[in-house]
């Protein structure tokens, strides 16, 4: 699941939007801070202003908001995959005719030659297959809106930080690159919008804020991920696998 982050100014509001809990599942950090509207309109409400313009000022800005994460989830869904896990019940020429769906997750593209990113859990059968029974498809949409899939070859992983890195065949199509961030301008409060595929449902947007910053959270090897981004957008099962929070 890929978490972005929208940057807001809130102080006309009390209280935004209380954190509510924090993924333990993944660690996984692409943020994308993005600088977008003030609330400009909610800043100059006062006991003075007719109501009838209030009302017209609040409709308008919270349009004006909608129709922002109407934009982004458009740009930026065509940036994120979906990560499916299969295992073979016996080598045969044609792969999906006996063939076992393990589990799903996400992940995000990285460069235009093909390399995504992803969590080692996802994919960490794969990364340790002794078989030769293990694959793993990834499914996404090109810059013409063209759905395919492709195999993902392991190319590198830590699990120390679970993250992986597969390598896809992207000939004849152009793919969208996620557009990365900076995690160290993130302030508590921003608002942001998680992409992801809870329950193999591809293409589910969540929305939340930035609950905390410098969090500590598992790793899939025991050890400790230090700096994680806590947020209150909801990250359901199959969501998380890409996820941190």
């Amino acid at each position: 699941m890929a978490v972005f982050c929208i940057q807001s100014n809130l102080s006309g509001l009390a209280n935004p939007i209380p954190s509510r809990r924090m993924s333990r599942r993944g660690a996984l950090a692409f943020a994308s801070s993005i600088l977008v509207s003030s609330w400009p309109a909610l800043a100059n409400l006062n006991s003075s202003t007719p109501p009838a313009l209030a009302h017209n000022l609040l409709q308008d800005e919270f349009q004006q908001q909608e129709h922002l994460l109407v934009h982004l989830f458009e740009e930026t869904s065509p940036s994120v995959v979906f990560i499916k896990d299969i295992e073979l019940r016996m080598l045969d020429e044609d792969e999906d005719a006996d063939a076992k769906v393990q589990g799903t997750g996400s992940g995000f593209i990285w460069d235009q030659f093909g390399h995504v990113v992803t969590n080692y859990h996802v994919v960490a059968k794969l990364a340790t297959d002794t078989s030769g029974l293990q694959r793993c498809k990834v499914f996404l949409v090109d810059a013409k809106g063209n759905s395919f899939y492709s195999e993902g070859k392991i190319i590198g992983f830590d699990p120390a930080y679970d993250l992986a890195v597969l390598k896809i065949d992207v000939d004849g199509h152009e793919i969208r690159p996620v557009v990365l961030g900076q995690s160290n301008k993130l302030h508590v409060g921003q608002s942001c919008f998680a992409i992801g595929n809870p329950y193999g449902y591809e293409n589910t947007l969540t929305t939340g804020v930035v609950s905390g910053l410098g969090r500590e959270i598992p790793s899939p090897n025991g050890g400790a991920i230090k700096g994680a981004i806590q947020t209150d957008a909801d990250i359901n099962a199959g969501k998380q696998h890409t996820s941190f929070s």
